[in-house]
């Protein structure tokens, strides 16, 4: 990778290589950021099944278990590969410094700026506060001291946040009231404008920032290691199952002891709830099951989506750190796989495009609500996923970046000259 390259990163969108996706097999460095393309295009189609699949049916089958899967972390997937290509600007083994640090954290500031701007304008639309460019762009800010550190130190920060930042969110919100809250949102121009405002980006919202960047250092974490050591590999491949294996059983065993799952299920609405619930305004799939489960203290030892409970948040990092460490060793190792999955691997690419062009997709659909619109089902999962593969392959053939990606890098581009 070039210089340049790998200084023109997008959060949303690893760069391609000089190579195109059909072309001879790559060195192992530029396979495995092909590989956290793959892991990127996996969570777009988690994504799409949360948005527009049909709702999942607790005890299904494979499908209903599939769509289950990627409530809550699809999204965890995303937060957690933009911190990893947060170090692509910053630098992947060492950070950068001096100017060319400067120039790294001025391209931060200028993409959080835009997300911040497009998030908002999306969150005005009737899909509401579902989506999550405007998070992102707080991650990002949040993400500026920390990027001249050590993966060891970004690993104890990740797990500091997930150990404390569950329960301190918890206290916050039982503070707060419905009066504070209307005024703070009322000095707040974020909130008068879009609906969502700091409050929500911070803490009441569906990926608020107290708990969510512990995906975001987690992938920092991921980016400053070196994913060639096999014993790299190997300790991730075992964390990776171990969270995945605690976060999930302890909150299981913890629920059905205490009785905790019984009071969940009670509050959990139904489908048909849920269609209704639709009629009075956009409703996300990607939504914390339960009636109010993070005012619910049932929620700190549940793994649910969006808990926001410590285990929960282990459980979403251990299928994160799983799913790139499998994608990055299978592009790797299988150059077949890559060049039949090029247009697959092209959706990762161009992610940020896909994301809000989904979104315009379903407001464009028939029906009152915007996530999930009334025609969700099978059938229109699939067809938003061919659809995503086929313009990102075709795009991906004559153009090195996705449309949305090539205008932030030239957004970006004024940084070069900071001195």
């Amino acid at each position: 990778m070039t210089e340049i390259d790998s200084a023109d990163k997008t959060p949303l969108h690893p760069p391609r290589t000089s190579d195109s996706a059909t072309s001879t097999p790559p060195a192992a460095s530029t396979a495995r950021l092909v590989g956290v393309d793959l892991a990127r295009a996996l969570a777009v189609f988690g994504m799409f099944a949360v948005h527009v699949g049909p709702f999942p049916t607790p005890g299904g089958g494979v499908g209903d278990w599939v769509l289950e899967l990627a409530s809550g972390r699809a999204s965890a997937l995303f937060a957690t590969l933009a911190g990893f290509s947060l170090m692509l600007i910053a630098g992947r083994r060492e950070p950068k410094t001096g100017a060319a640090g400067r120039q790294a954290r001025a391209r931060i500031v200028i993409r959080a700026a835009i997300l911040l701007v497009v998030g908002s304008a999306l969150a005005m639309t009737n899909f509401g506060g579902a989506g999550i460019l405007n998070f992102y762009a707080l991650y990002f800010l949040l993400s500026l001291p920390l990027l001249k550190l050590r993966a060891r130190t970004l690993a104890t920060i990740a797990v500091t946040l997930a150990v404390v930042t569950p329960q301190l969110a918890f206290a916050l919100r039982a503070l707060l009231t419905e009066s504070a809250v209307r005024t703070i949102d009322t000095y707040d121009p974020l909130a008068r404008i879009s609906g969502v405002g700091v409050l929500d980006l911070v803490l009441t919202g569906l990926y608020p920032a107290i708990t969510w960047m512990t995906f975001v250092v987690t992938g920092m974490t991921l980016g400053r290691l070196d994913l060639a050591s096999g014993t790299v590999r190997r300790r991730l491949a075992a964390v990776g199952a171990a969270m995945i294996a605690f976060g999930y059983g302890v909150a299981r065993l913890l629920l059905r002891v205490t009785g905790g799952d019984r009071h969940l299920a009670s509050g959990r609405p139904s489908a048909e709830d849920l269609a209704k619930m639709t009629e009075s305004g956009p409703v996300s799939f990607d939504m914390p099951v339960g009636s109010g489960l993070w005012n619910d203290a049932w929620g700190l030892i549940a793994a649910e989506p969006h808990s926001g409970s410590t285990l929960d948040l282990i459980g979403s990092l251990g299928i994160a750190i799983t799913v790139i460490l499998c994608a990055t060793l299978a592009v790797e190792r299988l150059d077949w796989l890559r060049k039949l999955a090029a247009p697959v691997i092209a959706v990762g690419t161009m992610s940020l495009t896909l994301y809000v062009g989904h979104i315009l997709v379903i407001l464009a659909l028939p029906g009152e609500s915007a996530a999930p619109p009334e025609s969700a089902s099978t059938g229109l999962l699939l067809s938003f996923i061919a659809g995503a593969v086929l313009f990102a392959g075709l795009w991906s053939r004559f153009f090195r970046r996705g449309p949305l990606e090539h205008l932030l890098n030239l957004a970006t581009k004024r940084a070069s000259a900071l001195r």
